[in-house]
């Protein structure tokens, strides 16, 4: 969104979830439900669904999230347990193709920083396994800040404590109501699709990345 070949971008903006990290309920209650694919649509869309879970996100304490699930599901509690319990497993690895743009992006000189919705609880996790978090100046994690995208507060506190100018500032998402809403703050958008998308749109930005 907002595509303009004349800008010139100084910051770089990513979300991590499905952007540089694999994240996937499915890649844990795949095992847990033995490929019963009814069983665990239902689970995650019912149950722990994606509400929910981004209750944790802005903050809500893993431990009071289960024990609400648990009261409204109790036939359901272990596979409940399951979801903070064996949650790494929902982590199943980096999205390489990207994290070598952001690699890129880094040996440029681009200054780096993302914006996630996260449990400040289980950040830490994503923190001990992928090195690359090190390469950003900083990351705004929504479970610190009690603030989840696409709510326009976060948006506003990344720019004010990172003091961005948000005309040289691409934002990056696989959320299009996130990018949408980084928009309308004025940073540039790029909903993220594929890492080989990405990588053209930035050219389009005036990013001087190499070809793939």
């Amino acid at each position: 969104m907002r595509s303009n070949t004349q800008a010139k971008v100084h910051t770089v903006v990513f979300d991590l979830g499905n952007v540089l990290i694999k994240w996937d309920p499915r890649a844990l209650y795949r095992k847990i439900f033995a490929d019963d694919n009814a069983a665990m649509e239902h689970f995650l869309t019912e149950v722990c669904n994606a509400e929910w879970n981004e209750r944790q996100d802005c903050g809500r304490p893993w431990k009071d999230g289960i024990a609400l699930a648990i009261k409204q599901h109790p036939s359901h509690e272990a596979n409940i347990r399951a979801y903070h319990e064996r949650w790494e497993e929902m982590i199943p690895g980096a999205i390489d193709e990207t994290v070598e743009i952001l690699a890129q992006l880094r040996a440029l000189g681009i200054r780096l920083l993302a914006l996630t919705n996260w449990s400040h609880e289980t950040f830490p996790i994503a923190l001990r396994r992928f090195s690359f978090l090190e390469w950003f100046e900083g990351i705004v994690v929504s479970g610190r800040e009690l603030l989840v995208k696409p709510d326009p507060a976060i948006f506003k506190l990344l720019i004010d404590r990172y003091q961005l100018d948000p005309a040289s500032t691409v934002f990056i998402d696989d959320s299009m109501r996130n990018v949408e809403a980084a928009v309308v703050e004025g940073l540039h958008g790029i909903h993220f699709q594929s890492a080989g998308d990405l990588r053209l749109r930035l050219q389009d930005l005036g990013i001087p990345l190499p070809p793939a």
